[in-house]
C-alpha cells in the first residue's frame, strides 16, 4: 500500500496556477498552497492581485477570457518554475437579474468567466502537464450546479456547465496523469456580491445560517480542499464534485 505523509507540505515542490486569485478564495488558496512549498502563479484581472507577489508567488494581471490569456499563464508557469503542476480554475462572477430582464450580454459576461475561462486554462494547462504525466485541476463550482435559485439563472447555468466540463475532462485527462475534480461550495464570505449589493459579505454571513452547519465558510476552509485535491493524498479521487456547502445540498424532508 502507498504510504503518504499528510503533514502540512503536502503540495511542496509543486507549481500552481490560480485565477481570481486577487480576493476572496482565490487569495486564500494562493497563500495557503505558498504556505505548504508550492510556487504560484496568482491571475487576475484585478491590478491589487500585485500585492501578492513574494518569494514563490508571480502575480499575472490578465483578463482569463481573452484568446491568450491562458496561453501566458501556462507559459509564465513553465518559464518562471520549470513546470505546471496544479491549476485552480477559481474566477468566477455572479449576476443578479431575472430572465426575462437578462440580456444577451448580460448572458455573455456570466458565461465567459464562469465557464469559458476555466475551459480555456484547462485546455492550456493539460497541455503543460500531458508532457509530465502528471497533474491536478481543480475547479472552484458551486452548490448551485446543482440546485435552482431565482433570479440567478445565468450563474446556476455556468456552474452546472462547469461540473459537466469537470466530469468529461477528467475522463479525457486521467489516462495522462491528471486528475480533474471540482468543489460545490455553498456561502463563503467574500466580495462575489459586492457589486449589485451594498453589503454582500453580511448577505452571504447571513444566508449562510440557513444551512444545516448553521454558518457560511471563510475561504480559508475552502482552500484547504483545493490543497487535499492537488495533492497526492488525493490520488483516487477523479472527476468528482466534492460538496462543500455545510449541508446546503441535503435534501429536507
Amino acid at each position: 500500500m502507498t504510504q503518504f505523509n499528510p503533514t502540512p507540505d503536502e503540495v511542496a515542490g509543486k507549481v500552481a496556477l490560480v485565477t481570481g486569485a486577487a480576493s476572496g478564495i482565490g487569495k486564500a488558496i494562493t497563500e495557503l498552497l505558498h504556505a505548504r512549498g508550492a510556487k504560484v502563479i496568482a491571475e487576475d484581472i484585478d491590478p491589487s492581485v500585485n500585492d501578492l507577489e513574494r518569494d514563490g508567488i508571480v502575480p499575472f494581471v490578465a483578463d482569463i477570457t481573452l484568446d491568450g490569456s491562458a496561453e501566458k499563464a501556462v507559459a509564465l508557469a513553465v518559464g518562471t518554475f520549470g513546470k505546471l503542476d496544479v491549476l485552480v480554475n477559481n474566477a468566477g462572477r455572479i449576476l443578479y437579474k431575472p430572465i426575462v430582464e437578462m440580456t444577451r450580454e448580460d448572458w455573455t459576461w456570466q458565461m465567459e468567466t464562469n465557464i469559458t475561462g476555466a475551459f480555456l486554462h484547462s485546455r492550456e494547462a493539460m497541455k503543460a502537464m500531458m508532457k509530465n504525466k502528471s497533474g491536478a485541476i481543480v475547479n472552484i463550482a458551486s452548490y448551485a450546479s446543482y440546485f435552482a435559485f431565482p433570479g440567478i439563472a445565468a450563474y446556476t447555468a455556468s456552474k452546472g456547465a462547469l461540473a459537466q466540463l469537470t466530469r468529461t475532462q477528467a475522463l479525457e485527462a486521467i489516462e495522462h496523469g491528471i486528475r480533474v475534480n471540482a468543489i460545490g461550495v455553498g456561502d463563503v464570505v467574500t466580495n462575489l456580491l459586492n457589486h449589485f449589493m451594498d453589503d454582500g459579505r453580511g448577505f452571504l454571513e447571513e444566508h449562510g445560517k440557513s444551512a444545516p452547519i448553521g454558518r457560511a465558510a471563510a475561504p480559508e476552509e475552502i482552500a484547504e480542499i483545493v490543497s487535499f485535491l492537488a495533492s497526492e493524498r488525493a490520488s483516487f479521487i477523479v472527476g468528482s464534485v466534492v460538496m462543500a456547502d455545510g449541508g446546503m445540498s441535503i435534501p429536507v424532508g
